[in-house]
């Protein structure tokens, strides 16, 4: 099975699902904008693709946030940030059931790769 994590009315988003229907595979949804999302998961997604391509520094959350909470970004500021806003995570986050594969963003080629 598929997890699919991120916020339905994102394009990226729309694009992954729709990918993965027209393929027919099983995947769950979590919208983690209203779910939000645990410690445990971004870290875990932190080690498999690293924190600095998980956090989002180019969407309007992370461009609001004060100059003081953008500076000396490292692993645990970046996973308080997310976790605080996770607006701020990239998206989609995919990952399989063993938490093994773990894929940021879209690239219809590198979902083949993994999920096929």
């Amino acid at each position: 099975m598929i997890h699919v994590y991120g916020i339905p009315n994102c394009d990226t988003v729309k694009k992954a699902r729709k990918w993965l229907d027209g393929q027919g595979l099983e995947y769950s949804f979590h919208d983690y904008k209203k779910e939000g999302v645990d410690a445990p998961n971004l870290e875990r997604w932190a080690d498999r693709a690293g924190w600095d391509i998980l956090l989002n520094r180019t969407g309007t959350t992370f461009r609001k946030l004060d100059e003081a909470d953008k500076a000396d970004i490292g692993r645990e500021k970046a996973l308080a940030l997310m976790t605080e806003h996770p607006s701020m995570i990239k998206r989609p986050v995919a990952e399989t059931d063993d938490g093994d594969r773990v894929l940021v963003g879209f690239a219809p080629s590198e979902w083949e790769n993994a999920f096929r």
